[in-house]
């Protein structure tokens, strides 16, 4: 790979986003990396020690605001891969969500992604090479109850991520689409989930994850679903009556069913 490629990462600062940050550093990419928080400057440091030039930009990718100050922190440096991460959960039933949460959901899976992915994805276009990979989920394939607002964002950046793979196809640009189940990081303490099986039980490793998606993205490959149970949960709901996944879905995720 050329020397001082440069990778952005979104949703950087902890879990998934991090690690992808890692692989994408010892792969020798420098790095523009971002999240909602001032952790992203621990983030940073962190990853400077793996000897690439590592620049953190705190902004709220909910917002049009945020993913502008993202992109003016960029510049006009050419961006050879975008790793959009950057996304919230949200549990409990639907009527008991708090809207301005159920809101921010949306704005920062769906609408601050495409926002961003359509100006990091135009500028390559412009050079007619790049890689996207984008983080949705195997929670895509599954009718959410008790996450019904967050599995919906996932099946639209599972759908949206293929689909704009096929446009991109008779050109250099590659999108991949990462779906991990269940991962160890600080989502479901932050979704409101600790009182739940799916928020309690044993995850995978937010390590294990990123390197997949990072493999696959370097690969050019469509998608890649980590994990043996997760590829066994997808291609079982490919199947499955949605009315069946959603009552499977309540056991995992309706309040008041962690074990105890």
């Amino acid at each position: 790979m050329p020397a001082n490629q440069l990778a952005i990462v979104t949703g950087a600062s902890t879990g998934i986003g991090l690690e992808l940050a890692r692989c994408c550093a010892k792969a020798g990419f420098d790095l523009v990396i971002a999240a909602d928080e001032p952790a992203i400057e621990d983030a940073a440091r962190d990853l400077r020690k793996l000897g690439v030039s590592v620049e953190p930009v705190e902004a709220d990718l909910a917002t049009i605001e945020g993913v502008d100050k993202l992109c003016a922190a960029i510049g006009d440096r050419p961006i050879d891969a975008l790793l959009a991460n950057a996304g919230v959960g949200l549990g409990k039933a639907f009527l008991d969500q708090e809207f301005s949460r159920i809101r921010r959901v949306i704005d920062t899976n769906i609408t601050g992604t495409l926002y961003l992915v359509h100006r990091a994805g135009n500028q390559m276009r412009r050079r007619d090479t790049g890689r996207i990979l984008i983080t949705g989920s195997i929670a895509g394939f599954t009718p959410g109850s008790f996450q019904a607002v967050y599995n919906g964002s996932k099946a639209f950046l599972d759908s949206f991520s293929f689909a704009l793979r096929e446009e991109l196809r008779d050109t250099k640009i590659t999108v991949t689409c990462l779906m991990p189940g269940a991962t160890e990081t600080e989502f479901f303490r932050r979704a409101d989930m600790m009182d739940t099986k799916v928020g309690t039980e044993e995850k995978d490793s937010a390590a294990d994850v990123a390197s997949a998606g990072f493999e696959a993205m370097m690969k050019g490959e469509s998608d890649i679903v980590t994990g043996l149970k997760n590829k066994i949960q997808s291609s079982v709901a490919n199947v499955t009556p949605n009315e069946m996944l959603a009552k499977q879905h309540r056991k995992m995720a309706e309040p008041g069913t962690a074990k105890s």
